[in-house]
């Protein structure tokens, strides 16, 4: 008799929450629309995008859709911008570089073309230089027509041909002038010239540039007696 009221009280549970078999499960349990609310991304303006380029009067600025062209006496440079910024020249002849659209990837190029636009007219009104210096025994660099020797403790000197637009002087064997109206390419061909030779953290043996400072470690220290 107990075990039949203990097997209706089961079944009439198992009704009320899980449904009788073959049969439909109502919930009574309200069910809360969830809804997103997309929050627009504030971009702030650049610090360095907002600062104005001053351009010499030796300068001549073309501007063509996104195109720009910088012609200087030392030689003339040219920058296709994206269609995030875009680049006004204003009456009093200054250049500013503006954001086309509110957007993150508009704010990171907005200061990244800035920069780029002015190292074009510094190139190419005034240039610039990177200095390498050459550091160990033997280790020296000469100048034969166009290409740049270096003899860095190899079986066989280093010949690397010199990129046009590109200058190379030599001072006293050992420290290397590389200069130009081109920062991007005078910074990549002094990295290559680095990249034979680069300065090991123990002696500091090698090439490197003039302001590098070199982190040295100590060598190992021998057994005590």
């Amino acid at each position: 008799m107990a075990s039949s009221i203990i097997s209706s009280q089961t079944s009439n549970l198992s009704s009320a929450f899980l449904g009788e078999r073959n049969a439909i499960c109502v919930s009574s349990i309200p069910v809360t629309r969830v809804s997103f609310v997309r929050k627009a991304v504030e971009c702030k303006e650049s610090r360095i995008g907002k600062q104005p380029i001053q351009v010499p009067s030796n300068v001549t600025i073309t501007l063509e859709g996104q195109d720009v062209k910088v012609k200087g006496p030392l030689g003339e440079l040219a920058l296709t911008y994206p269609r995030e910024v875009k680049v006004d020249r204003e009456e009093s002849g200054i250049l500013r570089v503006r954001k086309a659209v509110e957007t993150r990837r508009a704010n990171q190029m907005h200061g990244l073309f800035r920069t780029l636009t002015d190292n074009m007219v510094v190139g190419v009104s005034k240039g610039f230089e990177k200095r390498l210096q050459l550091v160990g025994v033997g280790y020296r660099a000469m100048l034969e027509g166009k290409d740049l020797v270096l003899s860095l403790g190899f079986s066989h000197p280093v010949r690397m041909a010199i990129p046009e637009g590109i200058k190379v002087k030599v001072e006293e064997n050992t420290r290397i002038v590389v200069s130009g109206y081109d920062k991007s390419a005078i910074g990549q061909f002094a990295a290559s010239v680095r990249k034979w030779r680069p300065p090991e953290p123990y002696k500091g043996k090698g090439v490197k540039y003039a302001d590098e400072v070199i982190r040295r470690k100590e060598g190992k220290a021998g057994k005590k007696k």
